[in-house]
């Protein structure tokens, strides 16, 4: 499941993070996200989402809160770790 289906409150661990153009080497969303700690093997908690269609999103991973687009959390795929 991508970022973008998890629900509020719940904990996910990465396990891909799939670029955009597979046929280019550099995305610099991608590096840009992985900068910021979303890595595979990271833990993060989603905290909010958007009223309109849940976009924004708000995640935390450490001590750390990030808001993405939709298109940037559908790059993320995660695996749910912990229901709450």
């Amino acid at each position: 499941m991508n970022l973008f289906q998890v629900k509020p409150n719940q904990f996910a661990k990465i396990v891909d993070l799939k670029k955009r153009d597979q046929y280019t080497n550099k995305d610099p969303v991608l590096e840009r996200l992985e900068l910021l700690g979303f890595r595979v093997g990271e833990s993060l908690q989603v905290l909010e989402k958007g009223l309109f269609g849940g976009d924004p999103i708000l995640v935390q991973i450490e001590t750390s809160r990030f808001a993405l687009r939709k298109n940037e959390a559908e790059r993320i795929f995660v695996e749910i770790i912990n229901e709450h």
